[in-house]
């Protein structure tokens, strides 16, 4: 009997050290499934305030320093040669962080986190952004359609895209780091002078730094035959509208800083209607690749 006891406490003490094993892996497993997503880490500046400066003034100091012109230019939505047209640019008082900060997009957004990629554009900010599950990889200023001939709103895909083409408004315009979005109406991003509020046929108009990037950044339809798409590209969304007959709407960042500041609840609320439809194309496109693979 007493054999029979110990033999059968041995047992009992080889289960429960099974089990305490089990429930171990399975802890740590866990662990590792709920281990938070890396996100980019962007310096910030010190202070946050603006200014209005007369140009000329502002270039005599400061147009050696390629770090403030980069934020200048994009805060004034511009570039090189139109700002120094301008008379006053608004300016920050502290160039110390990141661009991401002086531009008004939220640097994650939860209801974009399946999301593999997204490219966003705020008519009323002049501003894009570039988004990769959820998190804020690149942004920068646009100059989008003017009021006779206004950008069309809501959601896009990316279709096809070329180096350098012909506008279909005129032939003698010249774009480059072309991707188009609405093929009929002949819409799409692409580099082209930023005069620093909308002037565009419609199209989306970039810095050329900024085109290049999105040119990579984006995807390319996927055709089935000449007549119908396979796979869309890259979802785009184009949302609100521009104050035209008003002041420039960065202009109000002298009295407010946060005053173009986009919520991520505020972000959400734009792009809610179009996530099922991004999900199911993005569905069809990882399907798509896994069988080229195969």
């Amino acid at each position: 009997m007493k054999k029979l006891y110990y033999t059968s406490n041995i047992l009992l003490l080889l289960v429960l050290v099974l089990l305490g094993s089990c429930k171990k892996s399975e802890s740590t497993e866990v662990k590792k499934e709920a281990k938070p997503k890396k996100t980019i880490e962007y310096k910030k500046p010190q202070s946050v305030s603006y200014k209005f400066e007369k140009t000329k003034e502002w270039l005599k100091t400061n147009e050696a320093d390629s770090s403030k012109l980069k934020i200048a230019y994009a805060l004034n939505r511009t570039d090189k040669a139109n700002f120094a047209k301008m008379d006053s640019v608004i300016i920050p008082g502290d160039f110390t962080g990141d661009i991401v900060y002086y531009l008004p997009f939220p640097l994650h957004v939860s209801a974009l986190e399946e999301v593999s990629k997204v490219i966003i554009f705020s008519y009323p900010a002049q501003a894009f952004a570039a988004y990769e599950n959820g998190e804020l990889v690149y942004t920068g200023p646009t100059n989008m359609g003017r009021k006779k001939d206004p950008t069309p709103t809501g959601l896009f895909f990316t279709n096809w895209k070329a180096e350098k083409t012909t506008s279909t408004f005129n032939d003698e315009w010249d774009l480059k780091w072309n991707f188009n979005i609405e093929n009929k109406l002949g819409v799409g991003f692409h580099e082209y002078e930023l005069p620093g509020y909308p002037a565009s046929h419609s199209c989306l108009r970039l810095q050329e730094n900024d085109a290049k990037y999105l040119y990579k950044f984006a995807d390319e339809w996927i055709l089935k035959d000449k007549e119908n798409v396979k796979v869309k590209g890259t979802p785009v969304i184009v949302f609100g509208s521009y104050p035209f007959g008003e002041p420039k709407p960065w202009y109000a960042l002298v009295k407010d800083p946060k005053a173009l500041d986009i919520s991520e609840s505020d972000l959400e609320t734009q792009i809610q209607p179009f996530i099922q439809k991004i999900l199911e194309n993005q569905k069809v496109r990882e399907t798509e690749k896994q069988t080229a693979s195969l």
